[in-house]
């Protein structure tokens, strides 16, 4: 059996954005189609994707919320809370499916099943926030899959690095006050790019405060900005903390060809950022890792970052 999971379910194409939408169903089909013309996917072990138990939804979203994003696919609304979080009819099972997929993979990693996984979710997941919808999230899979980790699996360290373009604002939020999660985001500045937050001075709050860590960079940043970035802040402090597990919110927007926010990352970057939390993981928690997929909108960038981030994976 492959020491590498991955999930990938055509269920996720049935999240319908709608035309003209960046986070639109041909970005998981795109995907597929690369890792299968590399021989990536039949390198890895096939792990099913299983919608949520409903009561994992609670631990980071409101009841209110999950009823109203319900109700909203239910009665054909266009989006919700926000024009960008496009939905349809079964825009909420699907939803569900997702970040059952990430709990599942959780599972398969922390039995030994498989060393790491690679979740090829849709719809995103990291800018969610506890009440209410933003930026193509509707809920968001890595903080239900954390939640998971502490609550249901007692763990009491547990690493999230999110190296998308846009800060993880709802991932950044549920996690704020939690000495239990580091958060380490490496994105646009907020002055420039959405969301508008993730400055270095958010550090969270209370017990959690020095458990957030934003590196939000200029526009134009590029290879030798993102290695600075990993060198001087993500490698220390996530060597420091000693994780339990690690989550990667694997967005892929940072790259050059991306038309959603000006920084300038090439493919190869995304093997060298890999390979980083890969070392992070090995000398910390087993080499127990599982990413998923936060955004990436030109397709083709997007086949190549994923197909590299998946096969760094299946070398470690």
């Amino acid at each position: 059996m492959a020491r590498t999971g991955l999930i990938q379910d055509e269920r996720f194409l049935h999240h319908r954005t709608g035309p003209g939408h960046a986070e639109r169903p041909e970005r998981a089909s795109q995907i597929a189609k690369v890792l299968d013309e590399q021989g990536l996917s039949a390198m890895c072990t096939t792990i099913e994707a299983t919608p949520i138990d409903p009561s994992l939804i609670l631990r980071v979203h409101s009841q209110s919320y999950i009823d109203r994003l319900a109700r909203a696919c239910a009665e054909g609304a266009p989006f919700i809370d926000v024009p960008d979080s496009a939905i349809c009819g079964e825009s909420f099972e699907v939803a569900r499916l997702g970040a059952g997929a990430v709990v599942r993979a959780v599972d398969e990693v922390r039995s030994g099943r498989v060393e790491n996984a690679f979740c090829v979710v849709r719809p995103p997941g990291h800018h969610a926030e506890r009440e209410f919808s933003m930026g193509f999230c509707l809920l968001n899979n890595v903080a239900i899959a954390a939640k998971y980790l502490l609550d249901e699996c007692g763990l009491s360290r547990v690493l999230i690095l999110d190296w998308d373009v846009h800060h993880c604002n709802g991932t950044q939020h549920t996690f704020e006050h939690d000495p239990r999660v580091l958060v380490i985001s490496v994105h646009g500045h907020p002055g420039v790019v959405y969301p508008g937050t993730g400055a270095e001075h958010e550090r969270g709050t209370g017990e959690g405060e020095g458990f957030t860590v934003n590196v939000p960079l200029l526009p134009g940043s590029g290879d030798a900005a993102y290695r600075r970035a990993f060198d001087e802040v993500v490698l220390p402090r996530a060597g420091a903390y000693r994780p339990e597990f690690v989550l990667v919110s694997a967005g892929f927007d940072a790259h050059e060809k991306d038309p959603l926010a000006p920084l300038s990352l090439p493919t190869a970057s995304f093997g060298w950022m890999t390979d980083a939390v890969v070392g992070v993981a090995k000398a910390r928690c087993g080499g127990r890792i599982v990413s998923l997929l936060e955004g990436g909108y030109d397709l083709g960038a997007l086949g190549e970052s994923s197909a590299l981030h998946l096969s760094r994976l299946l070398e470690a």
